[in-house]
């Protein structure tokens, strides 16, 4: 074994880089080029990787470390990043920024961290009932606090503007950091001999470049801001026309906007006319508004109706997930999102697991009823249907048999699930038109409440359960001045968890009320 001569060992101190990325995202390609920009620039680099332990569960880590080569000197590079010694961080989502500085990888002597401000979500957070996104706000505060300096901004949209993948715009804001003493022709020539996507890649790295000088890093906030359009003067069509003019001439100004989210939600879901239904039902709930002071309460009532009577409308079935399945535009997004090329044909495998409820619900009423109630036959279709099945949507045999599915939205009407729907609904309006002479905030957060009630299968099944035992608190509540308030909080309370365990403990001390 040859010995290496301890003094030939190099005493200077290496530049390190760490990169936190998901599956997908380009971390290995972006180290690659960071590596091959420096050993073009006569440097020497080294790469090393530790891998997440699932997609979305952790990002894989890519380490690097360069030093300048001398002659006759061997540098030591190490193989893993330490803590509060990394020089540059580059994080490709929001959250794993702020993970790494809970690893200590960025402290605010040393570290410059370059991050994009998108959103990758976690499962923890996706899993959830409610809300569970984690707080931006407070990331990039922390990001603000832990860094030297931070080079923050949505990478991941302008890399797709340009027909790239992230890592392009993640190494033109690195180059534009001038963390390294190499100029911006030098990271052209590595991208082009990478010798892929070449004209995309530096489409996108130019555009992060501009945008890094540009300063300033992006806002971010905790709650989504709204996106409702206006009330526009015309639809474009008679027929959307006549609802459009409802809406101005038959509800207060204040409602507007939700009402024309409404019509055209439920427009998509089924047709003008079931949207014009929709107008005739708020309509109706207008006038119980007004009759118990909802002017002076600027229509609270109206407003909150507006929006959940349309989201239980457009209730989620069979039809409606195949439709949304086979749409072109849908299509288009995941070809957008994947990077498919005008050569490469792409096709998408969904899981599906049908019930046979599903199926009873997708039949004529009297239909549906009649296999219900036979449970001998229900039991024999449900082994064969009750089973998960891996549907290539862009072969010809599923496409054709989600296309028809998608065209019975012609007969939902008479569906055995339609006609649930709308027994479950006018129940629940009817009971907060009860609350409303005695309780109108109560009456409000009653409305607000159909909320839980969301998706199908499974999902639909646990919060039309919760839904039923919030909506049991209301007898106990409507003569109490912090009612709705306490309604709110039992609402809040069914969001937290799957299984509803914070929702019982809730409910158990409002009986104590």
């Amino acid at each position: 074994m040859m010995m290496t001569d301890s003094r030939a060992l190099s005493a200077d101190k290496p530049f390190s880089i760490a990169i936190l990325a998901m599956g997908g995202q380009g971390g290995g390609v972006l180290a690659d080029w960071i590596v091959n920009l420096a050993e073009s620039q006569g440097w020497v680099a080294q790469t090393t990787s530790v891998p997440g332990v699932a997609q979305r569960t952790g990002a894989t880590i890519y380490y690097l470390e360069m030093i300048r080569a001398r002659d006759g000197e061997t540098p030591i590079l190490s193989l893993m990043p330490t803590p509060g010694d990394v020089d540059v961080v580059i994080a490709a989502e929001l959250m794993e920024a702020g993970r790494s500085v809970m690893r200590g990888l960025v402290t605010p002597d040393k570290t410059l961290l370059v991050a994009s401000t998108h959103r990758s979500f976690a499962v923890g957070e996706k899993e959830k009932p409610g809300d569970g996104i984690g707080n931006p706000e407070t990331v990039v505060d922390a990001t603000d606090f832990a860094a030297r300096k931070t080079i923050a901004f949505d990478m991941d949209t302008l890399a797709v503007k340009n027909g790239s993948v992230i890592s392009s715009a993640m190494f033109g804001a690195f180059a534009a950091s001038k963390a390294l003493p190499f100029p911006k022709e030098a990271y052209h020539e590595t991208i082009k001999a990478g010798g892929r996507g070449v004209a995309a890649s530096l489409k996108a790295f130019d555009a992060a470049y501009a945008r890094a000088l540009q300063g300033g890093n992006d806002k971010v906030s905790a709650t989504p801001v709204k996106r409702l359009d206006t009330l526009p003067a015309s639809a474009g069509h008679p027929v959307l026309d006549r609802l459009v003019n409802r809406i101005r001439s038959e509800f207060p100004d204040v409602a507007h906007a939700m009402l024309f989210a409404g019509v055209k939600k439920l427009t998509d879901f089924q047709d003008p006319a079931y949207a014009d239904e929709y107008l005739t039902r708020m309509a109706a709930l207008l006038s119980a508004d007004r009759e118990n002071g909802g002017a002076e309460k600027g229509f609270a009532f109206t407003v909150e109706a507006a929006k959940y009577v349309a989201v239980a409308m457009a209730y989620d079935d069979v039809v409606r997930v195949a439709d949304l399945k086979v749409r072109g535009t849908r299509f288009k997004r995941v070809e957008n999102e994947v990077g498919v090329k005008e050569d490469q044909i792409l096709y998408m495998t969904e899981y599906m697991h049908p019930r046979m409820e599903e199926v009873c619900g997708t039949l004529p009423k009297g239909l549906g009823l009649y296999i219900e109630n036979c449970p001998k036959l229900f039991a024999w279709l449900d082994r064969r249907i009750n089973k998960g099945r891996r549907v290539k949507t862009a072969t010809l045999f599923w496409f054709s048999s989600l296309y028809l599915l998608a065209a019975m939205r012609r007969t939902r009407r008479g569906s055995l699930r339609h006609f649930r729907e709308a027994e479950h609904r006018e129940a629940w309006l009817e009971t907060a038109l009860a609350v409303l002479p005695r309780n109108y905030d109560l009456a409000c957060e009653t409305i607000a409440t159909r909320r839980l009630v969301k998706g199908y299968s499974d999902t639909h099944a646990r919060g039309l359960s919760k839904f039923d035992r919030v909506m049991s608190a209301i007898p106990m509540l409507e003569t109490r001045e912090d009612g709705a308030a306490w309604l709110k909080r039992l609402r809040q309370a069914a969001l937290l968890d799957e299984s509803g365990i914070a929702l019982d403990g809730a409910l158990k001390t409002v009986a104590t009320l």
